[in-house]
């Protein structure tokens, strides 16, 4: 099936009635917002001070309109990729309840009103990291580098490390180091989370012609580059405790992943492609589950350090 043909049959007009508010709710990732608002959140409670709970709730508030937005418009760019993968097919654009015109008009509109509301109930730098994350994964990750190289999802992975600055920002009016080590976190995790996916997703970005590194340079190469990210990672991760982001309580839930995470990186790289196979990638499918409760229990040790009496949390 051809582009052309692809690109039409996405496009065309649903019927009317046919899409309805979970529809378009589903245009904004809801289960990717899940992790923005997260990571967010925990950037704003980590900043020193105190901000206000409303304008604190409005700000997350409105980093997820923003990450919602990133959403849409990568759904209405992304409509004839997604229409030959099994992972994306029934999503509302390839399935037709809700045209790609439509998905972009939302995403630019509520793009606008996230910045815009960000900027008036904060400040203006936070909203403008904002427009800068948005415009990162919208053009610079879904339009250009997700087409063009391997190397996609390591430079994208910007795109979802961004909210613990915003976050950050947002309650601070300005940048310091500990936001950027929370997007480094995030930025590291971000390839061996999405190269395990790969593994047992491979076919689906074959077909969609992604070129995802299982894809231009094979499943071993992509073993290999997943345990050495995880390697990294867990460096990078446990250093982070002894910043001031860290703690003993992040150290202990660092110490206690990082472990399970590498034992399952060096798992995966020892696996030959038949072992895989036989068992319909196990392992892989269990250290991609593994990732995601692993950036969300750093995140909630950076918090509850964060939020722990003076004398309690930190190293002080």
């Amino acid at each position: 099936m051809s582009d052309a043909t692809l690109n039409t049959s996405v496009q065309a007009p649903s019927q009317p009635g046919e899409a309805g508010f979970a529809d378009y709710f589903a245009l904004l990732k809801p289960r990717v917002m899940t992790l923005v608002v997260f990571t967010a959140f925990v950037g704003l409670i980590a900043a020193p001070g105190a901000i206000h709970p409303l304008i604190g709730f409005a700000a997350i508030l409105f980093i997820a309109v923003g990450g919602g937005a990133s959403g849409a418009l990568n759904m209405w760019w992304d409509a004839d990729i997604d229409a030959v993968m099994n992972r994306t097919r029934r999503r509302p654009v390839p399935a037709g309840r809700v045209t790609a015109e439509e998905a972009k008009a939302l995403g630019l509109t509520l793009s606008a009103f996230a910045v815009v509301m960000l900027w008036l109930a904060t400040n203006v730098l936070a909203a403008a990291l904002l427009a800068f994350t948005i415009f990162f994964y919208v053009v610079v990750y879904s339009m250009w580098l997700k087409r063009l190289t391997p190397q996609n999802i390591v430079i994208g992975g910007a795109a979802g490390a961004f909210p613990p600055m915003v976050g950050w920002v947002a309650a601070t009016g300005s940048l310091a180091m500990e936001p950027v080590l929370m997007f480094t976190l995030i930025f590291m995790w971000t390839p061996p989370h999405f190269w395990a996916l790969a593994l047992f997703m491979k076919s689906d970005y074959h077909e969609a012609g992604v070129p995802m590194l299982t894809v231009t340079h094979g499943r071993r190469p992509t073993r290999v580059h997943i345990l050495v990210y995880t390697v990294l990672l867990a460096l990078f991760a446990l250093g982070t405790a002894f910043t001031g982001v860290g703690g003993p309580v992040y150290l202990a839930v660092a110490a206690a992943f990082n472990a399970l995470f590498l034992q399952g990186a060096w798992t995966i790289w020892r696996r030959d492609e038949a072992a895989a196979q036989a068992d319909g990638y196990a392992c892989e499918k269990r250290f991609f589950k593994l990732s995601l409760f692993y950036l969300f229990a750093h995140f909630g040790a950076i918090a509850l350090e964060a939020t722990l009496p003076a004398g309690w949390g930190g190293w002080g």
